[in-house]
């Protein structure tokens, strides 16, 4: 796991995220709704201002030196939902369909606790779209539950996220 936060990572990232994303929901979304979030979530100069956000923290991960996807977390005013300074969002655990049943999204996500941990967080949250069962499994399997509900724009397609929340004690 490495940590990156230099604007040099901006391609890698962008590339990982796109085809993740494509991979994960090009067959739920048309392809017009698909690109225009493309467009805005990843441009690079989008990404660049991610990456420099103190509040965030960024993790590539790889098998056999091969990229195989990466964990976004964001602290205090960095989250997407006023959620408070004692939590912590996992905004992204993204791994690339080739990696996907090897481990590579639980190791992601134990980086995520281990960092909580560090920062002395209370709770994390998460929000994952009310269609993507797997990610859900994953995340009740993992001691989160449902707490609320916002929306999310693909393109100009207003979806349901749901909020997941899980609390700890360091």
């Amino acid at each position: 796991m490495i940590e990156i936060s230099k604007v040099t990572d901006v391609e890698a990232l962008r590339h990982v995220s796109i085809q993740t994303f494509t991979e994960t929901f090009a067959h739920h979304n048309t392809p017009e709704h698909l690109n225009a979030y493309l467009e805005k979530a990843y441009a690079t100069e989008q990404l660049k201002q991610e990456l420099a956000h103190p509040d965030s923290h960024f993790y590539f991960t790889y098998v056999d030196d091969e990229l195989a996807g990466y964990l976004k977390v964001n602290v205090r005013d960095a989250q997407s939902e006023p959620m408070g300074t004692d939590a912590i969002e996992i905004e992204r655990i993204y791994v690339l369909e080739a990696f996907q049943g090897h481990g590579v999204g639980k190791a992601l996500f134990t980086q995520a606790i281990e960092l909580a941990k560090e920062l002395y967080k209370r709770k994390m949250w998460l929000g994952v779209w009310e269609h993507n069962e797997k990610a859900i499994q994953f995340y009740r399997r993992n001691g989160f539950e449902q707490t609320g509900m916002h929306t999310f724009f693909m393109g100009e397609d207003a979806q349901n996220d749901l909020i997941f929340t899980r609390s700890f004690t360091n």
